[in-house]
């Protein structure tokens, strides 16, 4: 390593060091402390070990659906009033489902903790499934759905790739599930679904910012502790067959004018190494203005109206996505032509010591932004928890990115971003009328 890099690596490490608790109930429910009184706010989230892929082939989204359904109301919260809660006490709140996970917090002033420890507990313990919170929601659902992919420009790339790029994993299908698939459901599904996966000894508590210890440790014993236990869960391992072939597939969108080019490869565990050094290879890529690609294709060969990349780095697998939106006589095939020139360059010789160092440079930026407030710091902490299985990384994980150096970058590069392990999608224009 570099003198500078490691000055700078000992600096960000102990500017950020985020100090913790951890600890479980009787329950099998871990609970992490991270106390900060530097603002006069509390975190409270919890984070449960269900996404999209616990949901059955022919009964998708319900991971999802949950995140709505879970606000609808519990045995002692009517119908309706978690909002005005949150709201009337100064606080708020919000929720998020991915493939992997399903994660629910509150922000309230320092000194409503126990409320919001209150209203988590009574999520879990008492939370009301019937026929009109379902119904409701799956309005709601659907609306979504329309809006952020049916009607929405581009909307289903995601969807497109996924059901290519997985033929065995539940991977396969989006968060948002298929509408059929919910209305087919029966109010006993969903009842079953929450039973199964809404359970203390598949959850992670983490209450972050300004708060005092011993009470908030009497607090949760007595909110959550008498929740029973729910059944040890025994999750599948699916396995994918290496692409060895490209994949080729073809998409018409009709709320669209210009063609683009996707290309995705896929990538491992975000816990490995492997994807550690992808992350690296996409940010020289194709992140932001300054990157490889974009200051070829769009500044200097003016090619293209924008070129970019998506990582989607998740438990099982993840995907590298990378897209361009051809512009005046350049096509597709043009574009993947000069990304794949790109390419080649990082497989075949070592990036630049200076490109080396930006890209450090970067990271250090990313890691500090990402533990700078009370929120991202939560969140943080219930994802090492939950996904890595190892809260400390939150204070090593930048120790392990500074540690890749750039002949791993040229090894990684050539091990899978090759041309034979792709999915190239012409997602283009249809002939026909958007829907609305």
């Amino acid at each position: 390593m570099m003198l500078s890099a490691a000055l700078m690596l000992g600096g960000v490490a102990s500017a950020q060091k985020v100090a913790f608790e951890e600890y479980d109930l009787d329950n099998g429910m871990h609970v992490i402390l991270h106390n900060d009184p530097s603002a006069p706010v509390v975190v409270t989230s919890v984070m449960y070990h269900v996404g999209s892929k616990d949901e059955a082939p022919d009964r998708t989204g319900f991971a999802h659906f949950f995140e709505h359904l879970l606000f609808e109301g519990t045995e002692n919260i009517k119908r309706g009033e978690w909002m005005k809660i949150v709201t009337a006490n100064g606080g708020t709140n919000n929720a998020n489902t991915t493939d992997d996970r399903t994660y629910y917090y509150e922000v309230f002033p320092s000194n409503n903790l126990e409320l919001a420890l209150w209203m988590e507990s009574e999520r879990l313990m008492h939370p009301v499934i019937n026929k009109i919170g379902v119904d409701t929601q799956n309005e709601v659902v659907k609306e979504e759905k329309r809006t952020s992919f049916d009607n929405r420009p581009y909307g289903n790339i995601l969807t497109v790739v996924k059901e290519n790029m997985f033929t065995k994993h539940p991977y396969r299908w989006t968060t948002i599930g298929s509408m059929k698939d919910l209305d087919a459901a029966t109010l006993e599904e969903f009842q079953a679904f929450n039973k199964k996966f809404y359970t203390p000894n598949n959850a992670v508590l983490v209450v972050a910012g300004d708060f005092e210890k011993g009470q908030a440790k009497d607090w949760i014993q007595k909110y959550f502790g008498p929740i029973k236990k729910g059944v040890e869960l025994k999750k599948e391992t699916f396995v994918e067959e290496p692409i060895t072939q490209t994949i080729k597939a073809t998409y018409e969108d009709a709320n669209i004018q210009i063609p683009m080019l996707v290309a995705s490869y896929r990538t491992p565990s975000m816990k490995s190494r492997d994807a550690r050094v992808l992350d690296l290879i996409s940010s020289y890529l194709s992140d932001g203005k300054s990157s490889k690609l974009y200051k070829k294709i769009v500044d200097d060969k003016k090619m293209a109206l924008q070129i970019g990349a998506v990582g989607f780095s998740q438990e099982d697998y993840g995907m590298y996505i990378l897209y361009g939106l051809p512009m005046g006589t350049s096509t597709s095939e043009d574009l993947l032509k000069e990304i794949d020139e790109e390419i080649v360059k990082i497989q075949t010789d070592l990036i630049s010591e200076k490109d080396f160092q930006k890209l450090q440079n970067k990271f250090d930026n990313n890691y500090v932004n990402a533990n700078s407030n009370v929120e991202g710091i939560a969140e943080n902490l219930a994802t090492y928890y939950m996904l890595y299985k190892d809260v400390n990384l939150i204070n090593t994980e930048i120790e392990l990115l500074h540690s890749i150096t750039r002949e791993e970058i040229r090894e990684v590069a050539k091990k899978y971003l090759n041309p034979n392990q792709r999915l190239i999608l012409d997602y283009i224009p249809s002939k026909e009328k958007a829907q609305n």
